[in-house]
This record gives structure tokens, C-alpha cells and sequence, in this order.
């Protein structure tokens, strides 16, 4: 990937100026090092790092203002000249993409995966239809991810959302093709699972419907749980949330049929699951707060619940982890966004595979800021070379007494 970057912006500034800018991998590392050293000590302007009365040494020593602000002028991922086109609407931040997803499938996995959506932050007007808008998101503007990540927040699979050409490179049966979108990315996404017959996933009301559990089932082997809207239960009949609010906090119905479970349950409100991995029984209890009583309460829960409560919150960890050191990635470039996510996302996977790790080793793990600042200070002396230890050697040889 390193290497990449300084084939292709080499190339991309000869294409600008006439001449290349000259950059190699060894100073695209330090160039790196530098990113992820701003992700931790975040300065209010790029500037700030070198200027006399904020000099942040650990940055400034490692590369000139100038040259530094060469690299991130042109810094490129792919051949604009060859793209033209192109169905592909991230053809600028593709190659990287690719990378990253063939090392994320190669990270071994537990048996339980979810699958949600992240948003990448961008603001800007350049992208066009590219940048979406979604309500109920802390970053409500951006580009829409779709992810497969399992319990411990590991992303496994990942797919770039760019409208009706989303699926422009992926081959799908007709029986795929009629399928919503939600389905079509679950689907999707779970091909690339090692062991299907033996796993779970785990999905949010835009994704799950009957007709992806069936899918999923019949075609891969892979069972599924998942909160889902009123509408896509299969004609499932159970009773009204009205009827189920008055028999109060913990009731439930359900129906099933075809080896699919149809449940609605009653917490603050009513929530609508359908699974075929797992029952109502045995039926557990979860503490929930009683305004009446004026303290927690057990509140009877079927056992679908805390099964998807457990491993459903994967991808929402990961995006914690991107978002508490974020590598900055203000530009007018609409892709320097992602490959930002790029960066600080193979941080947040290679400190979990670390820290599942240290666990079965017994040691302690470091935090994932000093992981991050680890990995920023192995690239930046990664080609220098060791410093001699001792008395410095003289070029004459020691006078020798008569």
C-alpha cells in the first residue's frame, strides 16, 4: 500500500507539474507517522506544528513544513488518465480500498458477526450525490460504509455505497438481484464468511426482512437475528403494540414458521425481532428502571434478546475507536476523508487483533493511544539507522606512549 501511494503520486505530480515530486516509500512512512502523531495531539492548524511559539518537535524534526505540505498537495491513489469512464464513482480512493479489504478477510473471526452502516465525515460539496445524509448519525453528512464486523469490533468486509452502481463490480444471482438493497448488502457481505454453517449474523431493522433470513439460509448456510420493521415480517400475525403495552413491561408474543421466529416484546416501547438461530426459551430477565418502584425492576426477556444485544454492537466499537484519534483530513479533496478512515481504521484493527492477543497471552495490553503513537514512532525511524552506543571512533589512530 506504502509503495503504492509514492508510485502514484509521483506519477500524479508529473502529470500536474512536468516533473515528479521524487517521494519513495521510506518518506511516505514518515509522512504517515506524521498523520498519526496529529490524530493524538491535535493542533488547531497544520501550521501550529512548526511555527516558534508551538513547535511540536516530534513532528517538525521529521519532515520541513514545505515538503510536508508538497506530499499532501499530491498525494494520490490511482491514475486519474486511466479512470476515465469508469462505473466506479471511488476510482480515486479504490486501490487503497482493495488493499485494505483483502487484509481485513484475512483476519480469523469468531462465529457471530453484525453487520451495520458507518458514516465517513465530510461536509463539502464536491463529492455530489456521493456525500449522504443520515438523521440519526453523530456525523449526520458523509459517505456511507457498509460493514461486516464481529462482537470484539474487528471490521472483516467492507463495501464503499455509491447509489445504483454499489454493485457495480460484484456478481449477484437473480434471485440476489430481487432482493431489497438492505438484503442485497447483508448477502453480500457474508459471502466472504469463512464458515457460514457455523455462524451467526446479526443485523438492525434496515437490513433484516424474511426474505434475507430465508436467503441467507438457503443459499449460504448462515442464520440470522435481527430487530425488523412491522412490514417485513413475513405476514407474521401477532398482536398489537397496543394490546402488548397494557399487558405491561416483559410481555411478548411470537409465531413462527419455516424455521423462522417471529417475536415482538415490550421494553420502553415494542421492539419486532425475527431469527433462526435462536428462541424465545429459555426466557431470562433483564434489569430495566421502575418509576413506579423507584428502582431497577427484572423485567422477563426472551432469550433472542440478550443474544443480539451481545454481539450486535461490533461496528459501533470500531467507529468509536476511529473517532478518539482521528487522523485530520481537512481539504477540498473530496477523498482525503476516506483514505483518513483508511489509516485510522488499520490502527483500530490492529490493536484489537493485539489486545485478543495479550489476552491469551496474559499480559497486559497497551491503551490504543499509545498502540497508535507506537506504530507513528516505528515509521518514523523505520529507515533510520541505530544510533552507535559507546565513545565516538576518531579517524587517527590513538597515540600510543614511547
Amino acid at each position: 500500500m506504502i509503495a503504492h501511494i509514492s508510485q502514484h503520486t509521483n506519477l500524479y505530480s508529473a502529470q500536474e507539474l512536468g516533473d515528479p515530486i521524487r517521494t519513495s516509500s521510506q518518506e511516505i512512512e514518515r509522512f504517515l507517522s506524521m498523520l498519526l502523531f496529529m490524530g493524538v495531539f491535535n493542533f488547531p492548524a497544520i501550521d501550529d506544528y512548526w511555527h516558534h511559539e508551538s513547535r511540536f518537535s516530534v513532528i517538525a524534526d521529521t519532515m520541513p513544513r514545505r515538503r510536508f505540505k508538497l506530499l499532501r498537495r499530491f498525494i494520490h491513489f490511482n491514475d486519474n488518465q486511466q479512470c476515465d469512464g469508469s462505473p466506479d464513482r471511488f476510482y480515486k480512493i479504490r486501490p487503497l480500498f482493495d488493499m485494505l479489504h483483502q487484509q481485513c478477510l484475512l483476519i480469523p473471526s469468531t462465529y457471530q458477526h453484525s453487520v451495520d452502516e458507518v458514516m465517513v465525515a465530510y461536509k463539502g460539496t464536491r463529492a455530489g450525490s456521493l456525500r449522504q445524509y443520515i438523521a440519526n448519525k453523530p456525523e449526520k453528512w458523509g459517505f456511507k460504509l457498509f460493514c461486516r464486523a464481529s462482537s470484539s469490533g474487528i471490521i472483516h468486509d467492507l463495501l464503499l455505497y455509491q447509489g445504483a452502481s454499489t454493485f457495480f463490480n460484484i456478481t449477484l444471482t437473480e434471485q440476489e438481484e430481487a432482493l431489497g438493497l438492505g438484503a442485497k448488502l447483508v448477502t453480500t457481505l457474508c459471502k466472504t464468511i469463512p464458515l457460514p454453517r457455523l455462524s451467526v449474523v446479526f443485523c438492525g431493522n434496515y437490513f433484516t426482512s424474511f426474505d434475507l433470513i430465508q436467503n441467507l439460509h438457503g443459499n449460504l448456510g448462515l442464520r440470522c437475528i435481527g430487530t425488523v420493521r412491522a412490514n417485513r415480517m413475513g405476514g407474521a400475525t401477532l398482536k398489537t403494540d397496543k394490546e402488548l403495552m397494557k399487558e405491561g413491561r416483559g410481555a411478548f408474543d411470537y409465531r413462527s414458521t419455516e424455521g423462522v421466529i417471529a417475536v415482538k416484546w415490550v421494553d420502553n416501547k415494542c421492539v419486532n425481532l425475527l431469527s433462526n438461530a435462536c428462541g424465545i426459551a429459555p426466557v431470562s430477565s433483564v434489569k430495566r428502571w421502575s418509576k413506579e418502584a423507584n428502582t431497577k425492576i427484572a423485567v422477563p426477556c426472551p432469550s433472542l434478546i440478550p443474544a443480539y444485544n451481545q454481539h450486535m454492537g461490533g461496528i459501533d466499537l470500531s467507529d468509536m475507536l476511529v473517532h478518539l484519534y482521528k487522523t485530520p483530513v481537512k481539504s477540498r479533496r473530496w477523498y482525503f476523508p476516506l483514505f483518513g478512515y483508511i489509516l485510522d481504521l488499520c490502527i483500530s484493527n490492529a490493536w484489537l487483533i493485539y489486545k485478543r492477543d495479550c489476552s491469551l497471552l496474559n499480559i497486559k495490553p497497551q491503551p490504543l493511544k499509545r498502540f497508535r503513537l507506537a506504530v507513528a514512532h516505528t515509521l518514523a525511524q523505520v529507515d533510520k539507522l541505530p544510533s552507535k552506543v559507546g565513545r565516538p571512533s576518531s579517524s587517527s589512530p590513538p597515540h600510543m606512549p614511547s
